[in-house]
């Protein structure tokens, strides 16, 4: 009998792993197998293999950029409740709930009635003015923005402008215009600013929505 009625699988002709978790395992072996995470901190092993699963792109270990305290940080304020702020709907989607371990908020204001009002007065991106609506929220909180170089630049410049400061911050906007910009200003805001606040990037072009929502699960939680 089939599992819903009116519906067949179609006759297979390709051999291909088609059980999830044997999908999800042999995934992450194969990373593990081919990537050099030599260059990666001991403690963000399981943080770069997740973000180079959401890229498919084994190199990806080579350009990432780790804090130190990265994952202690990020840890630490989820376990104590801090709210994930998120650039993009997609990257808010991407994170596995079930991971979190506090029943954390997920945040994105980029549908907010007033971004667009922003955005035309301050002449900037609509995601550049979502991230002012995250001040409220902003202390301790852990944020990531996968999609617009000009949220991240934005999010520095409210940081040194007096802004609360976050817990963490996962920086891999993509694109070609201020993307490899925005995460080097990122890479150097302590040595440029003093402020000291840990992130994660990726040096490049490369980035996005993906990457960085498996970012935000592996820090979510340890497990792999």
């Amino acid at each position: 009998m089939e599992p819903v009625s009116g519906l067949r699988r179609p006759p297979r002709r390709y051999d291909y792993v088609d059980l999830g978790p044997a999908i999800y395992l042999d995934s992450f072996a194969t990373i593990r197998r081919e990537a050099d995470l030599g260059a990666v901190p001991p403690e963000a092993d399981k943080l770069a293999v997740r973000m180079i699963h959401g890229s498919g792109q084994v190199d990806l270990a080579a350009d990432l950029v780790i804090h130190p305290r990265l994952m202690a940080a990020a840890r630490s304020a989820l376990e104590a409740g801090a709210p994930m702020l998120c650039d993009a709907t997609m990257v808010a989607t991407g994170v596995t709930r079930s991971r979190l371990p506090a029943h954390n908020p997920v945040l994105c204001f980029l549908n907010d009635e007033r971004v667009p009002v922003l955005a035309d007065a301050w002449r900037t991106t609509r995601t550049a003015a979502a991230v002012s609506l995250w001040e409220p929220h902003l202390e301790g909180a852990v944020v990531a923005i996968g999609n617009a170089p000009t949220a991240l630049f934005h999010l520095l410049e409210l940081i040194l402008a007096g802004g609360p400061r976050p817990a963490a911050i996962v920086g891999c906007p993509v694109g070609f215009i201020g993307a490899a910009e925005s995460k080097e200003a990122l890479a150097s805001f302590h040595s440029d600013h003093g402020i000291d606040i840990p992130f994660v990037t990726v040096r490049g072009r490369r980035g996005g929505s993906a990457m960085t929502s498996s970012a935000l699960n592996a820090l979510a939680q340890e497990q792999e």
